[in-house]
């Protein structure tokens, strides 16, 4: 099972922040696989990273992300408790921060969030910017509008995409439908198809986010009854909980987990999924 961190290490702090992004990066080197986030346009046509269409649940602001200019939205605090405040992303300064890491086979789920709001030119602008860093053998793009996902595929049609629905039949339906997506991204408990039905497929399943800071629950998710499922990857909210027990494992493991996991990288990036 593959593990995201979910925008971020979302549970112990701030959804789609630089410091929920810095966290997930740091666990890297114990197997995470990659990062999810959001990106909208703001009113003068910068990308910003943020999961609502409004400013509301997650910063002091009020109103929609489209209704501000970046520099406008800089001035919103985000709700970080007794932290020192922090404030909405670009994704320049994401793909800054990441570079490094995703230059060594870290990957970057990157969610169009224009299926309430169409934003014009989202496809392209996010695009172009990850190809000015030189990272876009790294990136998925998904989105919950087909219509995204078929534009996106024009532009760049080398780059994995994954088609997000609730459930997993509609993700399939999407995709076969001719939407141009490679992968299927429903919620983990609307897995509605029997897992012969999923076999070749990349399934990653997301799970709900949440209101910052949330108490861990003290549960786990059976990993083995979900990959029997069909799941493949998990977006999860605590992913620290998840692969620490990477770093548990005797050296000898440890460095053959990091070899399976550079080669399964790379042929991942290069096989079409069937």
């Amino acid at each position: 099972m593959k593990i995201w961190a979910h925008r971020g290490c979302s549970q112990k702090y701030p959804e789609n922040t630089i410091t929920s992004f810095t966290k997930a990066a740091e666990l890297f080197e114990r197997g995470l696989e990659g990062i999810e986030l959001d990106v909208q346009l703001t009113k003068d046509g910068e990308i910003v990273v943020i999961h609502d269409e409004r400013v509301d649940r997650t910063t002091d602001g009020f109103g929609f992300v489209r209704d501000y200019t970046l520099e406008e939205l800089k001035t919103f605090h985000i709700h970080t408790g007794s932290r020192e405040p922090e404030y909405i992303p670009t994704l320049k300064e994401v793909l800054e921060l990441l570079e490094s890491k995703m230059k060594k086979g870290f990957r970057l789920n990157i969610e169009l969030k224009n299926s309430v709001y169409p934003y014009p030119g989202l496809e392209e602008k996010t695009h172009e910017m990850v190809c000015k860093y030189g990272v876009e053998s790294y990136v998925v793009y998904s989105s919950f509008s087909a219509i995204s996902l078929e534009r996106m595929r024009q532009i760049a049609p080398e780059n994995e995409i994954g088609v997000l629905d609730t459930n997993v039949s509609n993700c399939l339906y999407k995709l076969k439908g001719g939407c141009g997506a490679d992968a299927l991204h429903p919620y983990w408990r609307a897995i509605d198809l029997p897992a012969e039905r999923l076999a070749g497929y990349t399934v990653r399943a997301w799970l709900t986010g949440h209101l910052y800071p949330e108490k861990p629950t003290g549960g786990r998710l059976d990993i083995k009854a979900l990959e029997e499922q069909g799941i493949t990857d998990l977006f999860l909210n605590e992913p620290e909980e998840y692969v620490y027990i990477i770093r548990k494992t005797p050296n000898k493991l440890f460095e053959k987990h990091q070899t399976n996991y550079s080669k399964n990288t790379k042929q991942n990036l290069k096989t079409p999924v069937n």
